[in-house]
Formats: C-alpha cells, sequence, structure tokens
C-alpha cells in the first residue's frame, strides 16, 4: 500500500490557506509539504529538486509582499517540469507519472483506492463554496485514514452546473477510480450512471437530487432519503415509541408549510391502530379547547403541521399556560429537521418539553469528535466551517471515511448495509438498501431527544 495520498486537483491550492481559483486547468501536486524548524523556500527547493519559481508558482501566496515561510505551513509540492516533459502553463498536465489501467482481478482492497469527486468545486456561488467545504471534509477523511493504513489518491474535476460533463469523463484518470462522489445536479447524472456501470465503479450522489437511475444502475449509492420514504418509516416509529401517548395535533394555519403530508399519514396511522388523538388550532383555539385536548391521565406528545420558527414560538407559549394551570400534566413534543436550526435559543424550551426531532443527521458542537475536525479545518484552511446545519466539512468527512473505509474491508463487493464495520459517524449516520434490482438508498435516521435534565440522546432507527 502507498504511504501517502496524493491530492489531484482541479484548481490551484483547494487547500491552500488562501484559495486561488484557476480556470480548466488540472494541476498535480507531488506533495504537501510541513515547514520544519529553519527551513527556507531554497532548502524545500533543493530537497525537492524543484526551482524556486516552479515552487512559487505551486504556491501563489508566496507571490505576495511580506510573505514569510513559518513552521508548520503546508505548502504543495509540484513535479519539476522536466518530470512533466515541459508542460506549458494551462496545458492540462497528466495526473499520474504513468498511466495505470485496470487489470482482471483487481482487488481494491489490497492497493492504494482511487476517488474522484465531482462537485462544483468554485468560488461562483454558494453551491461551490459549500461543495468546496464539503470536499475538504473529504480530504480530512483521507488524512485520517492514512493512519489506519487505507491509502488514497484523490482525483477532483469542477463540475459547474453547465459543466461538461463529457470532457471530464474523458480524462483517462476517470475510467481507473474505484469510487466517484457527485454531481450535484440532476442533470448531470445520466451519463455519469452509464460511465460508472461501463467502468465497474462505485458512485455516490451525496445531495438531494432526482436520481431516477437508481432503479435500474447498481452501482449507485444515493444519500439522499425521499420525503414520502422518510415520512414513513418516521410515522411508522412514532406510532411504535409513542403508542402509551396521547398525541396532540396542532393545527398551525401555515398555507406554506409541507409538513400537512406528514401529519396526514400520521392521524391515518392512529386511527389503523386504534390509537385516539386529539386536535386543537394553534391560532384559533381558546385557551380552555387548548389545554382541553392534553388528556391528564396519560403521556401527551405534541405534534405540529408546521416546522416554522414563529409558529414553534407560539405554540411554546400556549404549552407554557397549560402547563401553569396544570403542573402534573405531562407534555412532550415531536418536531422536525428544521428545529435544530432554532435549539440555540430554544433549547431551554426542548429540554422543558422534552422535544424529539427525527432528522438524517445530527450536528453536536459539543461532542470531542466535531470539536477535533473543527480545529483541524481552522488549522488546515485558516478559516471556520460554515455555520450551517449540517456542517458541509463534516457530512464530505462521514461519507469519505464510510465508503472508503468499506471499499477498503469489503472491495467492489461492499453494499453499505448496516453493521459492516463499527464507524462512529460525526454527523452523519449511513445505512443502505438495495432498491429492487437497482443501486442502494440510504435509510440511516435518527431521532434527537432533548430531555428535561438537560440531557441529550440520539437513538438510530
Amino acid at each position: 500500500m502507498g504511504k501517502r495520498i496524493k491530492y489531484v486537483l482541479c484548481m490551484s491550492l483547494l487547500l491552500a490557506v488562501s484559495l486561488q481559483w484557476c480556470v480548466a486547468q488540472t494541476n498535480t501536486w507531488r506533495d504537501i509539504h510541513k515547514v520544519k524548524k529553519k527551513e527556507t523556500l531554497y532548502s524545500i527547493c533543493r530537497d525537492y529538486d524543484i526551482t524556486l519559481e516552479e515552487l512559487k508558482a505551486a504556491n501563489p501566496k508566496m507571490y505576495d509582499a511580506g510573505y514569510e515561510l513559518k513552521k508548520g505551513d503546508r505548502v504543495f509540492i509540484p513535479y519539476a517540469k522536466t518530470a512533466n516533459n515541459g508542460g506549458a502553463a494551462g496545458q492540462k498536465l497528466p495526473t499520474m507519472q504513468k498511466t495505470v489501467s485496470k487489470v482482471k482481478g483487481d482487488d481494491v482492497r489490497n492497493r492504494t483506492i482511487r476517488l474522484g469527486v465531482m462537485l462544483p468545486l468554485h468560488d461562483v456561488n454558494g453551491d461551490g463554496k459549500r461543495m468546496v467545504e464539503y470536499y475538504r471534509g473529504v480530504l480530512m477523511a483521507c488524512d485520517s485514514l492514512k493512519k489506519l493504513g487505507i491509502s488514497t489518491d484523490v482525483y477532483a474535476w469542477n463540475l459547474a452546473e453547465d459543466g461538461n460533463v463529457q470532457k471530464v469523463l474523458e480524462d483517462p484518470n476517470a475510467a481507473r477510480l474505484d469510487l466517484i462522489i457527485g454531481p450535484l445536479y440532476s442533470k448531470q447524472v445520466l451519463e455519469l450512471s452509464k460511465f460508472v456501470e461501463k467502468n465497474d465503479i462505485m458512485m455516490v450522489i451525496p445531495f438531494s437530487i432526482n436520481t431516477p437511475e437508481i432503479y435500474t444502475n447498481r452501482h449507485i449509492f444515493q444519500v439522499y432519503q425521499l420525503t414520502n420514504d422518510q415520512n414513513e418509516r418516521t410515522v411508522r416509529r412514532f406510532c411504535e415509541w409513542f403508542k402509551d401517548y396521547h398525541p396532540v395535533i396542532v393545527d398551525c394555519g401555515d398555507s406554506t408549510s409541507t409538513k400537512g403530508q406528514f401529519t396526514s399519514a400520521l392521524r391515518r396511522s392512529l386511527e389503523q391502530r386504534g390509537i385516539g388523538y386529539s386536535l386543537t388550532s394553534l391560532k384559533q383555539s381558546s385557551d380552555e379547547d387548548f389545554a382541553k385536548s392534553f388528556d391528564p391521565t396519560k403521556k401527551n406528545i405534541v405534534v405540529l403541521n408546521t416546522g416554522r420558527s414563529p409558529e414553534l414560538n407560539a405554540t411554546f407559549g400556549r404549552l407554557s399556560a397549560v402547563a401553569t394551570a396544570s403542573p402534573d400534566i405531562h407534555i412532550a413534543m415531536f418536531g422536525y429537521t428544521e428545529w435544530m436550526m432554532y435549539a440555540p435559543y430554544q433549547l431551554e424550551n426542548f429540554y422543558r418539553y422534552n422535544v424529539y426531532v427525527p432528522a438524517p443527521f445530527y450536528t453536536n458542537l459539543m461532542s470531542t469528535a466535531t470539536e477535533r475536525l473543527e480545529q483541524k479545518y481552522r488549522w488546515n484552511f485558516h478559516q471556520n466551517m460554515m455555520q450551517t446545519l449540517p456542517r458541509f466539512a463534516l457530512t464530505g468527512f462521514d461519507h469519505a471515511y464510510f465508503f472508503l473505509q468499506g471499499l477498503h474491508k469489503y472491495g467492489k463487493t461492499f453494499d453499505g448495509a448496516a453493521g459492516r464495520f463499527g464507524y462512529a459517524p460525526v454527523q452523519t449516520p449511513l445505512k443502505f438498501e438495495r432498491i429492487g434490482n437497482g443501486g442502494l438508498m440510504n435509510h440511516a435516521y435518527l431521532f434527537v431527544h432533548y430531555m428535561p435534565e438537560h440531557k441529550l440522546e440520539t437513538v438510530n432507527y
């Protein structure tokens, strides 16, 4: 197995402190060097047998006025131009010093894994910026896996929304990949789907796009879960977990909400199981009628038909009035993934009302694993992760770690099913099930439970 990871980027210095964006050029880096005490630009050039100009061209930050090389800095080491047959600036350079073809019987478990990332990796809009952070998480996973003896060659292409998929796939290195992460856009799936089937490549589609090809192509893994599938599983689990509770379904009068699909499915399931429930209105029911919806002899669980913050805040106000009038009444709430965005300023209410949030991820910003990766991200890229939920870098880390570890252990037979190995995700659980004779879809989901004793638990289902 190789002992180092080669980061093959379609942009100059994607990992550098300041991103320097290049157009239509693939750069190949020989190594990433961590600067030691007393090293200079000249000593680095001497050690790697390159010229000072070649080093600076690979690290444009060095051209800045007042630039100083510091201990701990990471700099890209390019191949010497002589090694690349005098490749001119702007010319597409070879990504390996020799082309290695796939051969029959080649077992990915016994060699370096070849990973390709085909996402919009640019600074033009939000999609690009989010995918750059996701890609950085992928690279951090490769670095962590290296310590476990899992070596990875990473190739990345800037496949923007208007990108030419065919041109990307014409790169000889694309056909020799073991795993592709991408694309981000639905219109790019068909060509990639045909390509991975032809070349026996695993393809991971990481985000929410339309993927009809999953029903016919066994090489596709779709991380995103369809809303109807999520609702069906969540309703089933709700009825199992809370069969001894009295559900109180609250109409919030939100005409923009799509959560009515869930509450309608929930009501049908409750009725089929003979479980009684109450209906009330957030805006139209009087305080007396609202309070009558609760059963004083049972535990009550409140379900809103919206995920919006204003209605949630108003509901907490009405629940407070019910709890004040009837201190012994037990009230819990069942929410939506969006509620995790409100947790920082609703945390006390979440604890007080035993809030359960079903979600495909959970970002525990206080966990040791999250803090360690956030620190590593700052150290490598000199900036913080975006303040989003989920964190894109953590998503990239989990996805890459999961699939690379799976390939290393099981080879091309890896199916992503539960229990294949003991990886504990930092943020995003993954559990795949095959769709008929087609690909595999992620069915991992969890309940995030905020408990009154100011504790929090996550339960996978």
